[in-house]
């Protein structure tokens, strides 16, 4: 897997000061994606057990939220399987931090049916994530005023709640995350 980039300081892409990670690799190619350039899956940077202990690193400082996953497309089959064991190690090291992921996939129709997206460690790929921002980038939705998405159709998942019930919980923005 290769990355596009890492934000060290980050506050536009889930609640709090976060480190993202932009992930390399998308198939999706929403019309005026904000970061067309990663869709190349060999863009960017080597994701290396360096740049995994750089993140815990940058995340294990007090003042950070938590870890954002981006891209690209994170939900990628090849980038899950690099992705994984990054959850699992920040659930381990740091249990304070939350986890957010943006994917273009939609929960239902993507992550838990079979087809393209869905590979062996997708269930615990989304164990691991408390927010996920799922649903294509729609051009056509697009509206600035909207909280931590960029088009209307995309949701926020509180994935604990929605795991728990079996059906999709909606983050509640006066949660403390």
């Amino acid at each position: 897997m290769n990355y596009g980039s890492i934000k060290k300081i980050d506050i536009a892409n889930g609640t709090g000061v976060r480190v993202s990670l932009f992930v390399s690799g998308c198939t999706r190619h929403c019309k005026n994606c904000f970061n067309s350039e990663t869709w190349d899956f060999s863009y960017g940077m080597p994701y290396t057990n360096d740049t995994e202990d750089e993140l815990i690193g940058a995340l294990s400082e007090s003042y950070i939220n938590g870890l954002s996953l981006l891209g690209g497309e994170p939900f990628e089959p090849s980038n899950q399987r690099r992705l994984l064991p990054l959850l699992r190690r920040v659930r381990r090291e740091l249990p304070g931090k939350t986890i957010w992921c943006y994917t273009g996939c939609t929960l239902e129709d993507d992550l838990l049916k079979n087809g393209y997206w869905r590979c062996e460690v997708t269930e615990d790929m989304l164990s691991l994530i408390d927010i996920l921002v799922d649903g294509p980038f729609i051009e056509a939705l697009h509206d600035v005023s909207l909280i931590f998405k960029g088009s209307s159709n995309q949701r926020i998942i509180d994935m604990k709640k929605t795991l728990k019930c079996g059906y999709v919980v909606l983050w509640d923005d006066n949660n403390k995350f």
